[in-house]
C-alpha cells in the first residue's frame, strides 16, 4: 500500500459483500413478481425511483452538479446501453430464465469488458486472464446451450444444427437476452470512464438511471397495456426492494467503497452476486439447474476469478517459485 495514501477505517466483511448480496438477491425478487407484470414496466419501476434516490444522496452528499454539454452527451448515450438496454434485456430475459442462471450469466460481463478493455484502452490481460476468458466461454456455452445440443455434441451428432431447428430452440430461451444484458451492462463498465471526465460518477449514475428509465415507460405505455393492475402487495415489495435495496442502495455502497480506494478487492468479490442468486432462487423459487448447467456455474464462477484476481495469483506464483528455488515463469505474464 502507498504509504501517502489515506488511511480508510477498516469495514465489516458484511459491509464489503453487500453490493453483491444486494443485486443477487433483487434478480430473485424481480423474478418473483415477474408473472403478474410486464419486463418493460417492471424496468423502469426499478430504475427511475433508484436513480433519483441516488441524485438525492449526491445533493445531501454535495457532489458536483456540474455538467457540460459533451457530458450531458455521455450521460445520454450511458443512459441508453447501461440504463434501458441492460435493465429491458434483463427484465425480458426474466420472464424465460431462473434468477439465479440468469444472474450468472449477467455477472459473466467482466469477460466483455477485458476484452473491450484490451482493445480500447491497451489494458493488460496477461495468461491467466486470458485462460479466464476461454474457462468463462466454455461456462457460457454450457449454461446458455440446451443441453441436448451439447450432448449430442460429444456424442458427434450435429443433426440439432440443420432445418433451422438450433436457432428457434435458442430464440425461444431467455439466456439469449441475458447475455445481451451482459454486453450491455459491459458496454457501460466501459463507457463509465468517458463519462467520468465530464460528470461527477455518482451524480452520473443517478442521471443514467432516471433517464435511462424513461424510455422503458414509454415501451410499457405502448405495449404493455396496465401492467400493475396484477400486481399483489407482495409483488410490490418486492419491487421495492429490487428498487431501493438492489439498484440505489448497492450502487450507493459500491461507490462509497471505491471511493476509499478498494476497488480492487471489490471487484474480487463480484462472483458471490450469482452465488446469493442461485441460493435464494433455489430458497424461495424452487428454481433448480441441470448436472451441465451447474457445471457452467462452476466454470464461469473461476473464470470471473482468474480474471478480476489474475494479478494477485501471478504474484503469489512469483513468491512460490522464488521461495521454491523453481525457474520464475516468465510466460505468466
Amino acid at each position: 500500500m502507498d504509504p501517502a495514501a489515506p488511511q480508510s477505517a477498516p469495514r465489516s466483511p458484511l459491509v464489503l459483500i453487500a453490493p453483491f448480496f444486494l443485486w443477487g438477491t433483487a434478480m430473485v425478487a424481480m423474478k418473483g413478481a415477474m408473472p403478474h407484470t410486464e419486463p418493460f414496466f417492471m424496468a423502469g419501476v426499478r430504475l427511475v425511483p433508484a436513480g433519483l434516490l441516488v441524485l438525492l444522496a449526491g445533493l445531501l452528499l454535495r457532489r458536483p452538479q456540474a455538467i457540460s454539454r459533451r457530458g450531458w452527451l455521455w450521460i445520454a448515450l450511458f443512459a441508453l446501453v447501461d440504463g434501458a438496454l441492460f435493465q429491458g434485456f434483463l427484465a425480458a430475459g426474466l420472464q424465460r430464465t431462473g434468477a439465479g442462471l440468469g444472474s450468472v450469466m449477467i455477472d459473466s460481463q467482466p469477460l466483455a469488458v477485458a476484452v473491450m478493455a484490451r482493445g480500447l484502452f491497451g489494458e493488460y490481460i496477461g495468461a491467466l486472464g486470458w485462460i479466464g476468458l476461454l474457462w468463462g466461454i466454455a461456462g457460457i456455452s454450457l449454461l446458455g446451450l440446451p443441453d441436448e445440443w451439447i450432448l449430442s455434441l460429444l456424442h458427434g451428432d450435429t443433426a440439432w444444427l440443420t432445418g433451422g431447428t438450433a436457432l428457434n430452440t435458442l430464440l425461444q430461451g431467455g439466456e439469449w437476452l441475458m447475455l445481451l444484458a451482459a454486453l450491455s451492462m459491459a458496454t457501460g463498465t466501459i463507457l463509465i470512464r468517458y463519462v467520468c471526465r465530464y460528470a461527477d460518477p455518482v451524480v452520473a449514475t443517478g442521471w443514467h438511471m432516471v433517464l435511462g428509465g424513461l424510455p422503458l415507460f414509454g415501451l410499457s405505455a405502448l405495449g404493455e397495456g396496465q401492467p400493475w393492475q396484477g400486481l399483489t402487495g407482495l409483488d410490490w415489495g418486492a419491487i421495492a426492494y429490487a428498487t431501493v435495496f438492489g439498484s440505489a442502495l448497492a450502487y450507493g455502497i459500491f461507490f462509497f467503497l471505491a471511493a476509499q480506494g478498494n476497488l480492487t478487492s471489490l471487484s474480487a468479490l463480484t462472483f458471490l452476486t450469482p452465488v446469493f442468486a442461485l441460493l435464494f432462487g433455489n430458497l424461495f423459487l424452487g428454481e433448480t439447474l441441470s448436472s451441465l448447467q451447474w457445471v457452467g456455474v462452476s466454470f464461469t464462477l473461476v473464470s470471473i476469478y482468474l480474471i478480476n484476481q489474475r494479478d494477485a495469483i501471478t504474484q503469489k506464483l512469483r513468491q512460490w517459485s522464488a521461495s521454491s528455488g523453481a525457474a520464475t515463469p516468465a510466460k505468466l505474464d
